[in-house]
């Protein structure tokens, strides 16, 4: 196990969102069961919150969301708990809200089912886990770079600052850095926030104004499955690591 003694025990894991860019085999299943490299994309998540020492994941369900509680019945590490969505989709911001009751009031991993990286020397949630600093961070955002990632072909995201401050990339502007899907959040970003459907980069937003928004450069490679060509690409990366 590689978690630090402070390391998050629980995670919110997003998981209801419908697929769209992965037609067809979205008609038929929920993204998080896509499988890459022989494993469904959600284990691909689950097995690396355990390997932190997540004991509880909170994972969020709408789009086939039976299908995803049928797949999760067996698995113990970590617990598993589900945030039904089933009638309203919340969006990735009243998503956690919802949910932010099984999360408790220490910070939490925050990790999209569609993202997998291959790490470098030391897992990059134990890297995550040993920078962030609830005392001077409301959010602490594992970031790839917008070029050379695998899956990935937009203008990236954020700017970082020497101190690992963020800034949102203006809109005509070419950001370093995307958000890799996965983060510590402390509950603290939620104070006073929108009921309802919203997303989440709105709280990243007026936490970065307040100085609050920090990230971490991913070590390894970042694979962002959202399309079926994505998953070919993923799947020739992860061989080459295995064969090096």
């Amino acid at each position: 196990m590689n978690s630090a003694p402070d390391a998050p025990k629980r995670a919110m894991v997003l998981a209801a969102g419908l697929g769209t860019r992965m037609h067809p085999l979205t008609d038929r299943m929920p993204k998080p069961l896509v499988a890459v490299a022989g494993k469904p994309l959600i284990d691909h998540v689950l097995d690396r919150l355990a390997e932190a020492g997540v004991e509880r994941a909170v994972i969020n369900v709408h789009h086939f969301a039976e299908q995803i509680e049928k797949h999760l019945a067996s698995r113990t590490k970590p617990k598993i708990v589900i945030s039904d969505e089933r009638g309203f989709l919340l969006g990735t911001g009243g998503g956690v809200v919802k949910a932010l009751s099984h999360l408790g009031d220490a910070p939490f991993f925050h990790i999209n089912s569609d993202t997998i990286w291959i790490d470098s020397v030391k897992p990059n949630l134990a890297r995550l886990a040993a920078a962030f600093d609830a005392v001077t961070m409301d959010a602490l955002l594992l970031l790839a770079p917008s070029t050379g990632s695998i899956g990935y072909a937009g203008r990236g995201d954020y700017a970082m600052a020497a101190d690992g401050r963020l800034r949102r990339r203006a809109e005509r502007e070419v950001a370093p850095f995307v958000f890799a899907g996965a983060a510590i959040l402390s509950p603290a970003l939620f104070v006073g926030a929108p009921t309802g459907e919203f997303r989440l980069t709105q709280l990243f937003d007026r936490a970065a104004a307040a100085g609050r928004l920090h990230g971490l450069r991913l070590e390894g490679l970042w694979m962002h499955v959202g399309t079926l060509e994505a998953i070919t690409e993923a799947e020739q990366a992860i061989v080459r690591a295995s064969t090096a």
